[in-house]
């Protein structure tokens, strides 16, 4: 029998240190042991997700571990999210089924299971398989339209398509580069068994959508404890690029009127419910278009099962603690008890510096280079994504359309401020990037 320690043991699926520094920042993080189930580096960075090692692994380390396994969590998408039920399970720990994380995750079983419940929120979508000899025939969405995997991150391999040439162009690069979502999450499917409308449409397969990118996104944050739905933040989502398909900037809080964000509210509530998604965090996206002579119009984007650990430090600034309390307290089985405006700041954000032509990297910060910036700027938290001598196209997992070279995490009391401090950081760390092929765009 595992001995029960004075301290929570809490297994961290996929641990980096800049998460678990803010983990250990919390109040209540002297109640809290960490143990590292797999590195970031283990989890992510391979050129294919290697799920069958993890999950075995992950199952075998447990067993091997002496003293009580009191909660196991993760902050990361594909393929810890999807993972952690299966993980808690032996050990009768809290957490959402397994069918309903699944449910989530597969971005068309999601559509049919909304389409059900929510229909007037969702665009026309439909399942489409790129090696199809002629995919474009099994299309029943006009153009133009979006076009991802199923399962993916950080919207890899999502195209905007505007017509033949582009449809084209697009399944020519998703069939290219699919294997490394759609194998793993092949292996994943084995443990659910998949109702008959879902059974064939895959990893390999992709999803088609109306183009839904109009108006303003937005994410909400909450949580369901026991069958109760709450939602504590709605953080706005900035987008910029040619096509807007990028994200430029994370700012909290949104500045969506509270009757469309009650609105969104309602709406995530009546599906979580109709999924029954219990014990866990959540985090879904919308978009809002506002009219002046016609009825607003709400659209249900995206939900994932996890917090979002970009917004971590934004609710740090604003209301005094990271999100990450919430995942804690819930893997723990008990009611999140969350801060509200008990922070530094009244507004903060997470800057998203991106590059939109590919780039040789000539110099970027040192490590002195950065401790000299963190006095400049005490408030600002950087992670640096490139290194010298690199190019921006060797960089894993991002979207169609650019290249993030470096988060910037800021607070300030007004948005003029924080935009003015991170062109201020921007100009502070002298990044030098030699074109590949005409002008940078930034």
């Amino acid at each position: 029998m595992k001995m029960k320690s004075a301290q929570n043991n809490i297994f961290v699926f996929g641990a980096d240190q800049f998460n678990l520094t803010q983990m250990q920042a919390l109040d209540s993080a002297a109640n809290y042991r960490f143990h590292e189930l797999f590195s970031f580096r283990q989890v992510k960075s391979g050129r294919e997700f290697p799920v069958k090692a993890l999950y075995e692994g992950a199952l075998e380390q447990l067993k091997r571990f002496p003293g009580s396994i009191d909660a196991i969590v993760g902050y990361w998408d594909f393929p810890v999210s999807i993972m952690l039920p299966l993980l808690r399970k032996p050990y009768g720990l809290a957490s959402p089924s397994y069918e309903a994380v699944l449910k989530c995750e597969h971005k068309y079983w999601c559509r049919l299971e909304q389409k059900k419940i929510v229909p007037e929120y969702i665009p026309d979508f439909c399942a489409v398989n790129p090696f199809a000899d002629e995919p474009g025939q099994s299309i029943t969405v006009a153009y133009p339209f979006w076009i991802k995997p199923v399962k993916a991150a950080s919207s890899h391999l999502g195209f905007k398509v505007r017509n033949d040439a582009e449809l084209k162009q697009a399944i020519q690069t998703i069939r290219r580069n699919i294997f490394r979502f759609a194998n793993p999450f092949n292996y994943m499917l084995q443990f659910v068994r998949l109702p008959d409308e879902v059974a064939n449409v895959d990893g390999n397969y992709c999803i088609v959508e109306s183009i839904i990118s109009r108006g303003r996104q937005c994410t909400l944050e909450g949580y369901v404890y026991q069958g109760e739905v709450t939602v504590y933040g709605v953080v706005d989502s900035i987008r910029e690029g040619q096509h807007r398909c990028s994200f430029a900037r994370y700012q909290y809080p949104s500045t969506i009127p509270q009757r469309i964000q009650q609105e969104m509210t309602a709406v995530t509530r009546h599906f979580l419910e109709y999924i029954d998604f219990d014990n866990g965090p959540f985090n879904i996206e919308y978009y809002w278009e506002h009219h002046q002579h016609a009825e607003d119009k709400i659209w249900l984007l995206e939900i994932n099962t996890r917090i979002s650990k970009s917004h971590c430090p934004l609710f740090r600034d604003v209301d005094g603690a990271t999100h990450q309390k919430v995942m804690l307290e819930l893997a723990l089985g008990q009611k999140p008890d969350f801060p509200y405006r008990q922070g530094s700041y009244k507004v903060a954000a997470k800057f998203m510096w991106r590059i939109y032509k590919d780039a040789f990297v000539r110099h970027v910060p040192t490590a002195n280079d950065l401790s000299v910036l963190k006095r400049q700027f005490p408030e600002a938290d950087i992670q640096l994504h490139i290194h010298s001598g690199m190019y921006l196209s060797e960089l894993k997992d991002q979207d169609s359309y650019s290249y993030e070279i470096a988060v910037i995490f800021l607070g300030g009391n007004t948005q003029k401020e924080l935009l003015q401090k991170y062109r201020d950081v921007q100009q502070a760390m002298r990044i030098e990037l030699e074109p590949v092929d005409g002008q940078i765009s930034n």
